[in-house]
């Protein structure tokens, strides 16, 4: 092993002056240590309203927070032995002094000054010791430093102690960090024993000893939620509730709260000396749901009535369990529905409120913001959520269901950014079925015809006005988009064709003026066929740009069944009630022919109807009826398509949509009425060509 060499120094060296500061110094100067941050900061958390919570960023300032709580943190120590029923806090009106009262039993006179002077006094070192029910205490203070680090970081600190036991009174005026100290005699006191503090805080500490009103309310309001039966009083507000934190998740969301469970968990284990003790931890978690919300989940949650901003190991475990838990419910509708659940989808909208009452809790720091790992908690976390959470998801299906459509909701997302990168590179290609308008500057003056057949192209090649209309054919019935993913329908070369000719993008809105063609018109047979093409490209257009049909941009135009040479001209007639009326009339026919579909049209027949002055919009009243209707129609759910079906059958219309006479109305059900009302589209004829 090598020896240390020696450094060859010039000349004489000074020795680091070694000293030895008091407590009051070096609380004063080294504030941080004990009470967190002396600067402000931006905190995420929540201010209390009259009527609710409203999450926001507040100005936090650490240190003074933690000087002001440690004096009720005193309080609630007092309340959890079972001396304490009420606490009592003002602030005064130029908010620099504050007043915390209690009504316990006190302690003796004479340790006064050791209490509120000295660190590490107190009667809060029984870690290991048990009460006399033989369970570890549970206290907020641990360590002896925070009521004697407020006084040394004081101008003024006034204690007055009525202690129970000696029926004795004392009050001690602690001055400038305790520099100085008067007392008065020691007396007989009547009325409620229990101990007062009046503190105002050293500017030359803290920079600026005002407190802040809003902050100090929403401690006191916490504390009382945190323990139900303890009353509080600021300022002369009362805070009292009777069902605690979930009386919280209520004034958060008083429609949605639930209260998951409280649960009592003991456990046993050995102190230092070896000796077997018994630990009591008490949980409450309570949550609220906002299903529009697309925010990240909040945590409210206390251990030992002490807010956890930061969190820690009970935030992580408690969350890790819900959304596993969840995630094992809904494993087999994820599968079916082709999707992944990740942990966003199962959290987002929740706000948790989380209480923790233990033994010894440990946090990183004394300003106690962040909980760290502890083997019997984490067996007390397990086994409040094994006890409960399976309750609250049977309760709560409806949930789960909001779950796997928040992650289909995400998917389809994710498909359509895909989709809108695909269809800008489709727009840039040549579309090989097109027969485009030649109009080139002008083309919000187009109309793009979707033909039924190549057939009906070749018709209308010869009958267009090809400066501003144009063509493209379908080959049979397209796609039912309801049914089907984005990808199949990015890879349905027809619908692509169709929005390349378009100028269409899935996942991005249509802008009637920038598109190739202003109109869409649909040209199909008029037979059944024909409507059912129609019906599927509604379904196509609406589901993905349903601001078209607000635009009026689609159409569609009705080819003449009928073809009727009379003695003077040709007659084009759409239907058989026409053709009936005609015959009844004086005109002198020659010939009928009979169109089975638009590849046996004549060429006047497609210029008539390519020409025609209007074609009937596909007109929208009600977005949201309209999408309940093609869901109905197109979607999944076949049960809903019978019960239309059944409903209409009920009513006894016939072909023509008239009622027969004499024929019975049937009773409807009231789900099969609801479907009916819900009437998507009318058609007006009023467009130019």
């Amino acid at each position: 092993m090598s020896s240390v060499g020696p450094v060859v120094r010039k000349g004489s060296t000074k020795d680091a002056l070694i000293e030895s500061k008091d407590q009051r110094w070096h609380v004063r100067n080294r504030v941080t240590l004990v009470f967190g941050s002396n600067d402000v900061e931006d905190l995420e958390a929540y201010i209390y309203k009259p009527n609710g919570i409203e999450f926001k960023t507040i100005k936090f300032h650490q240190a003074k927070s933690k000087a002001v709580e440690e004096i009720l943190d005193n309080s609630i120590d007092e309340y959890y032995r079972g001396h304490v029923t009420e606490i009592h806090t003002t602030l005064s009106p130029d908010k620099k002094t504050v007043t915390v009262t209690d009504n316990g039993i006190g302690f003796p006179v004479d340790k006064v000054p050791q209490v509120y002077t000295e660190f590490r006094t107190g009667s809060k070192f029984k870690d290991e010791e048990t009460d006399e029910k033989g369970f570890l205490y549970r206290t907020l203070g641990q360590n002896g430093l925070g009521a004697a680090a407020t006084c040394l970081t004081s101008d003024s600190f006034v204690a007055t102690v009525r202690h129970y036991n000696s029926k004795t009174e004392q009050t001690y005026e602690f001055i400038n960090g305790a520099l100085q100290t008067k007392k008065t005699k020691p007396k007989p006191f009547k009325g409620a024993s229990g101990v007062s503090v009046t503190l105002t805080l050293a500017k030359e500490v803290y920079k600026d000893n005002t407190i802040n009103e809003d902050l100090l309310r929403k401690r006191i309001i916490d504390l009382a939620y945190n323990n139900p039966g303890l009353t509080f009083y600021f300022n002369g507000e009362k805070y009292h509730f009777k069902k605690g934190l979930f009386e919280l998740a209520q004034r958060i969301d008083p429609n949605s709260a639930q209260s998951l469970g409280e649960d009592v968990y003991i456990y046993e284990t050995e102190n230092a000396k070896g000796k077997k003790v018994k630990g009591k931890i008490d949980f409450h978690l309570s949550l609220t749901l906002d299903k529009r919300s697309e925010e990240r989940e909040k945590f409210i949650s206390f251990v030992n009535s002490t807010p956890t901003y930061d969190g820690g190991f009970h935030h992580d475990r408690v969350k890790r369990i819900f959304i596993n838990t969840v995630k094992e419910k809904i494993e087999r509708a994820a599968k079916k529905e082709k999707i992944s659940v990740v942990d966003n989808d199962v959290l987002t909208g929740i706000t948790f409120v989380m209480g923790i009452t233990m033994p010894n809790p440990r946090f990183e720091s004394q300003t106690k913001r962040k909980l760290v790992r502890d083997l019997n908690l984490e067996k007390g976390i397990e086994h409040f959520m094994q006890e409960n959470i399976e309750k609250f998801l049977r309760k709560n299906k409806e949930f789960l269901e909001l779950v796997v459509e928040r992650a289909k909701s995400r998917h389809r997302f994710q498909e359509l950014k895909d989709a809108s990168l695909k269809g800008k590179k489709a727009k840039k290609m040549r579309v090989e079925k097109l027969l485009d308008a030649n109009e080139r500057k002008d083309r919000h003056l187009c109309t793009l015809f979707i033909c039924e057949g190549d057939s009906a192209i070749g018709g209308l090649r010869s009958a267009r006005n090809k400066l501003y209309q144009g063509g493209i054919a379908l080959k049979g019935k397209p796609m039912n988009v309801m049914q089907a993913s984005i990808n199949d329908v990015l890879n349905n070369q027809e619908f692509m064709d169709i929005m390349s000719s378009i100028g269409l993008t899935i996942g991005q809105p249509a802008e009637v003026d920038k598109l190739r063609y202003s109109k869409i018109v649909f040209l199909a047979d008029s037979d059944v066929d024909g409507g059912h093409i129609n019906t599927l490209l509604v379904n196509f257009f609406f589901t993905f740009w349903p601001e078209m049909f607000e635009q009026k941009a689609i159409q569609f135009a009705k080819a003449p069944l009928f073809e009727v040479i009379t003695d003077k001209e040709t007659m084009f007639v759409e239907s058989e009630e026409q053709l009936e009326r005609l015959k009844k009339s004086s005109v002198k026919i020659k010939e009928i022919q009979r169109n089975k579909g638009l590849g046996e049209m004549s060429p006047e027949a497609f210029k008539h109807t390519l020409n025609r002055e209007e074609f009937t919009i596909i007109n929208v009243d009600n977005m949201n009826s309209a999408k309940n209707m093609l869901d109905v129609c197109f979607g999944k759910d076949t049960n809903l398509r019978k019960e239309l079906l059944l409903d209409a059958e009920s009513t006894g219309f016939g072909d023509d949509g008239q009622q027969p006479e004499e024929t019975p109305v049937k009773k409807t059900t009231a789900k099969a009425k609801a479907t009916a009302k819900a009437k998507p589209v009318k058609t007006t004829k009023k467009a130019k060509k």
